[in-house]
């Protein structure tokens, strides 16, 4: 697909880059940091004003934080995940609570729904990791029912995750002409993706706080567990990655404020909810 990049025309392999994310979110666990992130799944499902028996779908929705949030309370719920360890965890942990739940492998960017078949459809820091971001707007758009709402959690270009994907960025470049996912996290990015389809776009900025033993413990977990992180630190040598460690320690001390050896790290992200036109 060609995208325009200044005043050239670069043509970007998607579906290479799409296979290139899907083997960063499989590599690891992700479902060890994703479970910390329950409150965000919790704190959505409020902000939708969530109803029992409302036809709810979780895109790209991990190890299923956002999913069981709609669970609790009495929704009939759809959770979709490209990677099917991570729909194995969500399952999991819907029959620990004893859930009904259907768990489906999909693509955001191609959902196997019929149009409006959703009166709710949401993504906690999912669906802005697709690498061609107008088509997966699109799918949320097309199945969600007219006057559904679709809610998003995103994390901001200023948050630390934001920062931490810039730095990233400084050790292994994004492919040229992708568009970086944190812009999910911004008011005028959502106005290009849903503006047209939207009643009303409202958003509101919340902290995510991360707690950890120390920040070395942190590094450690995201190295293990975070496929993003995993696959940076696979890819540098001996000598790049000490000096991605030091980085990334001198980036956590910026934000952490627990005042003592412990990591307590404030994240901004975007808590989004657009009424469907």
């Amino acid at each position: 697909m060609p995208v325009v990049l200044s005043d050239r025309t670069l043509t970007v392999d998607l579906a290479a880059v799409k296979a290139r994310q899907k083997a960063a979110w499989s590599a690891g666990n992700y479902a060890v940091v994703g479970t910390t992130l329950q409150i965000v799944g919790e704190n959505l499902c409020e902000a939708l004003d969530l109803r029992s028996d409302a036809h709810v779908l979780d895109v790209a929705a991990g190890n299923g934080n956002a999913t069981l949030a709609a669970a609790r309370r009495w929704c009939d719920v759809m959770s979709t995940d490209y990677v099917s360890t991570l729909l194995d965890a969500g399952r999991a942990r819907a029959r620990a609570e004893g859930h009904s739940i259907e768990f489906r492998e999909a693509d955001a960017e191609d959902l196997p729904f019929a149009d409006a078949s959703f009166d709710v459809v949401m993504s906690t820091f999912g669906v802005m990791f697709t690498a061609n971001q107008e088509k997966a707007a699109g799918e949320l758009i097309r199945v969600c029912r007219p006057g559904g709402r679709i809610g998003l959690a995103n994390w901001t270009p200023e948050s630390f995750i934001g920062q931490l994907f810039k730095l990233i960025g400084r050790y292994v470049p994004p492919v040229p002409g992708v568009r970086s996912p944190v812009l999910w996290g911004t008011k005028s990015r959502l106005d290009e993706l849903f503006g047209q389809a939207a009643h009303a776009i409202r958003t509101n900025s919340r902290e995510f706080t991360f707690r950890y033993r120390s920040p070395m413990h942190c590094i450690d977990v995201f190295r293990a567990f975070y496929g993003p992180m995993n696959k940076t630190f696979g890819t540098l040598d001996a000598e790049k990655q000490r000096a991605f460690t030091r980085d990334l320690l001198a980036l956590m001390e910026i934000h952490n404020r627990s005042g003592d050896e412990t990591l307590v790290l404030p994240s901004e992200y975007l808590e989004v909810v657009i009424d469907r036109s």
